[in-house]
């Protein structure tokens, strides 16, 4: 008898995932300056799609490409030329060279985009991100016309990644995009039909699933990934995030991804913000310590009537066979791991061992480091910029044909990434 974790899950589009395990979505970094597909893209995906897992999620592909994540996003917006389009499709097609399905997150960055893309990114309000360094702009309120030309977008950017081979989307609205940035209250202040209520706050989000799925069809996958909260005084709530979930029901979604926090509350990398995690609820438990999620996402399972993918702190066959078991999520996601080791799925669903490795305890550089009086913003941007980079390199090496480099350090990490993204962004700039 095949184990929860090998059995395959059919989706309300008819759509069949091999079995209940993801490559949840994470930033490549891998398009040219004009931001298209590349040979890098195909060289990573094809490790991934020998890896074992029923399901592949792209990273950001933006829909506008004047608010980036970053300067290596792939951008689907406008019209494609045929160059753009091949490109493209050599990358589906090596992703789904395994049997997995792959789908394409779409995402646009809001005010979550770096200073060096746009230093006057669009956003619900003119509220500015609260981080130091001071690596991002002065974002301005959208006009009535520019939110529902994001509807536009959002269906174009599924319409055309249908056309190039994915099997479906994943509209991101959580980790502080627009979309998520849409539903909070401490950063969406409009007074419009677009703020205001959580009827109102969610209303870009239901109208873009509702393009999205009227541009694909029945028969292609529409995913959600939304915050459970953002755990931040003033913002979307786990109660909000349940309303949100009760409207989605009725919008013919087929897999809903539970995440949570932000740029400013970086709780879907399992680290907290400079400010206090507020709303947090986490049952001592071996699964709950596991997965940073679960515990929500039991709660919206008792609200959902799509299948749940959970992503963020997996690690042990027998933590994500409970968690399944227990009916929190259908699908489980895994990020990390797959970085450093592109075959560690397998490895756990083939026996050879139980648990993925964790690389998190080695990316920590600690206050003697820095000495006794240096500030602890300074400690906490080096520890969470560093291991994102760390991790975001490691693709780097293995879009480039090269093994991940587990001896890097998190400080090396964190000086090598910094030189690659400005390196990046200037790219993007002369382009």
């Amino acid at each position: 008898m095949p184990t929860s974790l090998s059995e395959a899950l059919r989706l309300p589009c008819g759509q069949v995932l091999p079995n209940r395990l993801a490559k949840a979505a994470m930033t490549e970094g891998l398009g040219d300056p004009l931001n298209c597909a590349t040979e890098r893209h195909i060289r990573l995906y094809k490790r991934w799609a020998d890896a074992g897992m029923g399901l592949l999620l792209t990273g950001n592909i933006q829909i506008d490409r004047k608010h980036l994540e970053r300067a290596g996003n792939v951008v689907i917006d406008g019209q494609q030329s045929h160059e753009q389009l091949a490109a493209l499709k050599a990358w589906t097609s090596a992703a789904k060279s395994g049997g997995a399905q792959v789908w394409a997150q779409i995402a646009h960055s809001g005010r979550q985009t770096p200073k060096a893309v746009n230093a006057n990114p669009s956003a619900p309000s003119a509220v500015k991100l609260a981080l130091p360094g001071g690596q991002f702009g002065d974002p301005r309120a959208m006009t009535g016309d520019e939110v529902k030309d994001t509807i536009r977008r959002f269906a174009h950017t599924a319409a055309v990644a249908r056309e190039v081979g994915f099997t479906g989307v994943q509209i991101h609205a959580a980790h502080g995009y627009l979309l998520s940035e849409f539903l909070s209250p401490r950063v969406n202040r409009r007074t419009d039909e677009w703020g205001g209520s959580i009827e109102n706050r969610a209303r870009l989000l239901l109208e873009s699933v509702k393009a999205v799925r009227a541009k694909t069809g029945s028969d292609f996958a529409v995913s959600v990934k939304l915050n459970s909260a953002d755990f931040q005084k003033g913002g979307f709530t786990s109660e909000e995030c349940l309303q949100v979930v009760s409207w989605l029901n009725d919008s013919g979604i087929d897999l809903l991804e539970i995440s949570g926090g932000s740029y400013e509350q970086p709780k879907m990398a399992g680290v907290t913000g400079l400010e206090p995690v507020f709303e947090e609820r986490v049952r001592e438990s071996t699964r709950a310590r596991e997965a940073y999620f679960i515990d929500y996402a039991a709660s919206v399972a008792k609200v959902a009537r799509m299948p749940l993918m959970v992503t963020g702190g997996f690690r042990t066959r027998a933590g994500m066979e409970e968690a399944i078991a227990a009916g929190a999520t259908q699908v489980i996601g895994v990020g990390r791991p797959v970085c450093g080791d592109p075959l560690s799925v397998k490895r756990l669903t083939s026996g050879e061992t139980s648990s993925l490795p964790a690389y998190e305890k080695r990316l920590r550089i600690g206050p003697g480091w820095l000495g006794p009086n240096s500030p602890i913003t300074l400690l906490k941007m080096i520890n969470g910029w560093g291991a994102q980079g760390w991790y975001c390199l490691q693709l780097l090496r293995m879009g480039d044909g090269h093994d991940p480099d587990l001896g890097m350090t998190v400080l090396q990490a964190f000086r090598r990434y910094a030189a690659n993204e400005a390196a990046a962004a200037r790219a993007l700039i002369r382009n």
